[in-house]
Formats: C-alpha cells, structure tokens, sequence
C-alpha cells in the first residue's frame, strides 16, 4: 500500500496555476471562457471566480447579472487556500461592492501574488460599464494591489480625465498613470489610427513599446480579456513582465489574424478570436 502510494505521488505533474477574477460570456468571445482558452493554450491551469453572469454574443450585451460580493469573496478564498496559485488577474467587476470584496480577499490572504487588473470601464461601443463609484473603488482599493494595470485609451482618458491622442500623449499618460497609482501600466493604442496596435508599457521607470500591424475589419470581442490572460499566463510561468506583455502581445495579434467568422440566424457576422494556434 505504502509502494502504490508513493509511485501516485510521483505520477503527479505540476503546471502552473493562473486565477480569473471576472464575469462569465455566455457566447465564450470575452470574460472567464476566452481567459481559461488562452491560459490552456500557453500550457496554464485555469481558476475562475465568477463575478457576474453575461447573455451576450459579440456586438451586443442582452443582460448582466452579477453574483454577489459575499460569494465572489467565497470563490477567491477557497481556491487561494487548496491552490498555488502563480498569478490573479481581474475582468469584469461589475459595482463597488465587488471591486472591494475582490480587494479585501486579496490583501487577506497576505500572499504576493503577481495581479493583472484590466478595468474593464468602457465597452468597445464607448458605452460606460461601470458607475463612478466603481472607478473610485479601483482607483483607490485594487490598483494600489495590482502589478499590472492595463487600461485602453478610453480608459486611461477615464482615470485622466485627459483625451489621449498620438504616441507623445501615450508616453506621458503611461507614465502619469503609474505614478498615481504606483504600479505598472500597459496603455493599449489599438483605437489610434494607424497601420499598427501600438502597446506602451511603463515599468521601473522604463517605457517599452509593443507594436504589431492593425488587422482591419474585425469585430470582435475579448481581446482585453486574452490580452490580459496571456500575459497572466506568463506570469504564472516564471517570465518577466516584458517577457509576459511581450508573448502575450504576438498572441493575441495572431489570435485576431485567425479568428473564426460566423453568419447568426439574423443575418450578422460574428467574429471571434481563435485562442489556439
């Protein structure tokens, strides 16, 4: 008995473990589906905390229901506990009162878990997510945690309060952001006009910039969310977070190159990220 034991013990594999915070797509573009898509694909166990619930396809939002604080508090902490978790990041969050559970389940753990947060505050339409209230929760509860901050230009214009245009102004928002909330920030360019997504991340007082061609007339959804969860994925991996922003970059700009394209009874195409490749 004691033999079969120990060679079970040895036939486990150890893999790296990442944790989504977020809400849950029901069309599987955006949220926890495309996060535990894209941390299988670059070889990461997925967790998820569900935040809310989506009736969505791409394009369109039909109803949002969210899961309340005390069971997303519950999520976080049992697989904090049973886990070794290698990185945390964060999606939808819905209200205050979440971004706060979320907030005060992180810092009771005690553990310094690499976190990515992407605030998700303005949907690809321009429309607002989030009421103010929630921005101030994030500003001053989950930022402060966060080693990664990964806001578009919307969004950085949103905490600014500040219109963002041109490459100059990124540079000085990037850098402005991360003073204020003393953690680094990816500030994505990918509504600039241009022929490439350009990405500025400032770090240790460094600005690097990530550049891919734009790919034209795409419509689809999640690519915040399998931006962040590759680069999640690194994290857990061991890769620096140039490295991590880096891969995580070239997938994503390869998963929007090779998306799949649908035709819905309606007579809409509905582009979707492809996640494998």
């Amino acid at each position: 008995m004691g033999k079969q034991r120990s060679r079970r013990s040895q036939s486990v594999t150890t893999v790296p473990v990442a944790l989504t915070i977020a809400g849950s797509d029901c069309s599987g573009g955006a949220g926890i589906q495309a996060d535990l898509k894209t941390f299988a694909a670059l070889g990461v166990y997925g967790l998820t905390a569900v935040t809310c619930v989506v009736a969505e396809i791409p394009g369109k939002v039909s109803r949002v229901e969210a899961v309340t604080p005390k069971m997303v508090r519950k999520q976080i902490a049992v697989l904090l506990k049973n886990f070794e978790v290698g990185s945390i990041k964060t999606g939808l969050l819905c209200s205050a009162e979440i971004i706060s559970a979320v907030a005060r389940e992180l810092q009771s753990t005690r553990q310094r878990i690499p976190l990515v947060v992407d605030p998700v505050m303005i949907a690809s339409s321009g429309d607002r997510l989030l009421e103010p209230a929630a921005i101030d929760a994030y500003k001053n509860e989950l930022f402060p945690l966060a080693t990664l901050v990964t806001p578009n230009l919307d969004e950085g214009r949103l905490l600014l309060g500040t219109r963002i245009r041109g490459r100059q102004q990124m540079q000085r928002a990037a850098k402005a952001l991360a003073k204020q909330f003393g953690c680094a920030i990816l500030l994505k360019g990918g509504h600039l006009q241009g022929d490439d997504a350009i990405d500025l991340l400032f770090h240790n007082g460094r600005l690097t910039e990530f550049s891919a061609p734009f790919v034209r007339d795409v419509a689809t959804h999640g690519t915040g969310c399998t931006y962040s969860a590759a680069i999640t994925a690194g994290l857990a991996c061991g890769l620096s977070l140039e490295q991590a922003v880096e891969r995580a970059k070239r997938f994503v700009t390869r998963s929007i190159a090779r998306r799949f394209r649908w035709t819905s009874k309606s007579g809409d195409i509905l582009d979707a990220l492809r996640h494998w490749l």
